[in-house]
């Protein structure tokens, strides 16, 4: 991820010390200048020099006082005089009216004060990301991100195989094991030398050439960049997320993240950066419940329309719709596995993914949903296999 430059607009002095620090802090951004009074016309000194520094963020504190009217005041001018620079807004989540105005004003983020380094940080990503999509400043690649909407849903098998169906279709496709335990390996049957902490710890030195050398090939050709072996005791922190997974897609086309039932800060971060995020649940009351309360966490951060509902296991229920499912989850329904366990669980077993099953049922079925999922990259769209298909 690029750094971002950012010019910080605050009157009281105590709070520009703290957002440098914290803008600073989120190791993707830096503050390349600071302005202690708000512009008030475009001939302004102050207007001068923000626009000298060409900022990629300007960030603009709204306080809580009388000031407030000034400071939206100042959200207007410089969004008419830094057209391509994007204006956040600073405050408090307790005054809905001064957050309008804010975004009426040009603001593209209202962030909440105080504020934390992952709440910018998470707000950097999506403006590079949304940059990015507008520029179309080469091919990058997409990440699927899957996560069990509770434990036992079987993400890693819909992520595993997913994966195997994208690298047939299309090569170049990683698996990524963020699972606080892997056991994507398992499935695939390969013994990794190398995890996700390796390349973490890495990063500082990290190339293409030693990206894949923490790889792990499996015979088909998909890369997996393996979960831990043990519990880990260092976490990642949130930005090592971000530079990781800058570097993944410029180095693979697609790139399927297995979340397991990992939910915290840096996982919502990923699920930031990812193309679509595939929440995976059964038809049981329990599964349905949780997948509820996982899309509200995650999309508290903007992912709520990226957000795809597959049920796994999926078997038809007398008196029980797909939309009863889909209004239970309160995601949109994408795709259905079928029930087969005796043939899924075997395949785990025998560390033989079922899409090595190349004729069989649900072979199809994840090579439907990874037609699905990139139906518009293709230049020959073909009709995906629609038994499993939703409408």
């Amino acid at each position: 991820m690029p750094e971002l430059s950012v010019v910080i607009v605050a009157t009281d002095n105590e709070q520009r010390t703290v957002l440098q620090v914290l803008v600073d802090g989120t190791s993707v951004a830096r503050t390349v200048h600071i302005c202690a009074s708000y512009p008030v016309a475009a001939s302004d000194p102050v207007t001068r020099r923000v626009q000298a520094a060409n900022p990629d963020v300007v960030m603009v504190d709204i306080p809580t006082d009388n000031n407030s009217g000034t400071a939206l005041r100042a959200v207007e001018l410089l969004h008419q005089e830094l057209p391509e620079s994007a204006i956040f807004a600073i405050g408090s989540l307790s005054q809905p009216q001064v957050i309008v105005s804010a975004m009426r004003a040009g603001a593209r983020e209202y962030i909440e004060r105080p504020t934390t380094t992952t709440d910018l940080l998470e707000a950097f990503v999506r403006l590079t990301t949304a940059q990015r999509r507008v520029q179309k400043e080469g091919p990058r690649g997409k990440v699927f991100f899957v996560v069990n909407a509770k434990g036992g849903c079987g993400s890693t098998t819909i992520a595993v195989n997913l994966a195997l169906a994208l690298q047939a279709s299309h090569g170049q496709t990683a698996l990524v094991d963020l699972a606080p335990l892997g056991h994507a390996a398992l499935h695939l049957n390969v013994k990794p030398l190398f995890n996700i902490s390796d390349a973490t710890r890495n990063l500082h030195r990290m190339d293409s050439s030693l990206l894949e050398s923490f790889m792990t090939r499996h015979k088909g050709g998909l890369q997996l960049l393996a979960g831990p072996s043990v519990p880990a005791s260092l976490e990642p922190s949130t930005a090592e997320f971000v530079r990781l997974f800058d570097m993944l897609v410029n180095h693979y086309r697609y790139v399927v993240v297995d979340n397991s039932s990992r939910l915290d800060a840096a996982s919502r971060l990923v699920a930031n950066l990812s193309e679509c995020v595939l929440l995976v649940a059964c038809t049981d009351v329990a599964s349905l419940w949780s997948a509820a309360r996982v899309q509200q966490y995650l999309g508290e951060t903007g992912n709520r329309e990226r957000l795809r509902l597959v049920l796994n296991r999926f078997r038809k229920v007398p008196g029980f719709s797909e939309t009863d499912a889909e209004n239970a989850a309160g995601v949109k329904l994408i795709w259905r596995v079928p029930n087969q366990y005796f043939a899924v669980s075997s395949s785990i077993d025998r560390g033989a993914p079922v899409m090595e099953q190349s004729h069989t049922e649900i072979a199809r079925c994840f090579s439907g949903l990874a037609q699905e999922l990139t139906r518009n990259d293709v230049d020959v769209k073909r009709a995906a296999w629609s038994l499993f298909k939703t409408v």
